[in-house]
């Protein structure tokens, strides 16, 4: 696998029935922390909601998950969010859905539709945008070179993570696996580079 597909940006919708309101939340997320910090922000901003249903999918190799239905009945909220975030085949991303209890009880179906319906409005308001898949390394060279490894860094679409420039130069960059290879031989053709892999 070479590219990934991801959101980068928030967005938020609204989808009701027979007096149930949801509101679905969409984030774009790197870490279990970050989906955390998510979680207690909507949390604080609906505090009187009945329910707090969520799921997530992380990292490129997308085996970082989780769906939870928060008190509603057992794969009827967590299930069908994650089903939406996997039916666009999108990692790094957190969705949320807040139901408010209208007094009419929709049922486990009614419930999977809501949930998955909370869930589609809201990722298509963002646009999924399409990323390399990156292998970390890390740099380390004289200033006198620094030119020599940023002409190889744009030529083969790298990312750079960090860096710290002064008379001796540290870099993380991400390279795309696509052309890892050939950016690692021409890396290691700089004279007095040290490449490690992260």
């Amino acid at each position: 696998m070479e590219v990934y597909y991801t959101i980068e940006k928030k967005a938020a919708a609204e989808f009701k029935d027979r007096g149930s309101k949801f509101l679905a939340y969409a984030y774009p997320v790197k870490s279990v922390e970050q989906v955390k910090e998510c979680l207690q922000e909507i949390k604080k901003e609906h505090p009187k909601a009945t329910h707090h249903c969520y799921a997530y999918r992380l990292g490129t190799d997308g085996l970082q998950f989780r769906a939870v239905d928060d008190g509603e009945p057992s794969g009827s909220a967590g299930k069908p969010i994650l089903g939406q975030i996997d039916s666009k085949q999108l990692t790094d991303v957190l969705v949320i859905v807040v139901r408010y209890f209208g007094g009419t009880l929709l049922g486990v179906p009614g419930l999977i539709n809501a949930y998955k319906m909370s869930c589609a409005l809201v990722l298509q308001l963002v646009p999924a945008v399409q990323k390399n898949v990156e292998a970390r390394y890390q740099l380390t060279f004289d200033y006198t070179i620094l030119n020599d490894v940023m002409i190889v860094v744009k030529q083969h679409n790298c990312t750079v993570l960090s860096q710290d420039v002064q008379l001796f130069c540290s870099m993380q960059i991400g390279i795309p696996k696509a052309s890892l290879d050939l950016c690692l031989l021409r890396l290691k053709d700089i004279y007095n580079l040290e490449v490690k892999a992260l």
